[in-house]
């Protein structure tokens, strides 16, 4: 099992999960966060942290997309170790539904 991000995270990118991580598997992208499936240990603690519900255990029903989307850009996106500042209009994007299809851009984050 690991842990992958939805497109909850979509222009939110709160970032409270990238403090919590205890073995450094979160990458950015320019508009949302994801995990390295063969990093993550499978801990837990940066689920609950999510203000936007975007981290999920890949063994519920659905995930696979989000599993390969992870693994995929985990590969190319820069490390991402410290919280930045989220988005100044990350709130106005919490909870909306289609993120990925309206929003989702393979471009990398800066990263550290």
């Amino acid at each position: 099992m690991t842990y992958v991000v939805t497109d909850a995270c979509i222009k939110c990118k709160y970032m409270d999960c990238v403090e919590v991580c205890p073995v450094d598997c979160f990458y950015e992208g320019e508009v949302m966060l994801v995990i390295n499936p063969n990093e993550c240990i499978d801990c837990g603690v940066c689920e609950p942290e999510c203000p936007a519900e975007a981290i999920l255990p890949d063994t519920e029903s659905g995930q696979e997309q989000w599993l390969e989307l992870n693994a995929n850009f985990s590969a190319g996106w820069p490390n991402i170790t410290r919280k930045k500042d989220s988005p100044a209009d990350a709130d106005e994007f919490k909870g909306q539904e289609g993120k990925y299809e309206k929003y989702f851009t393979p471009e990398p984050g800066s990263g550290d």
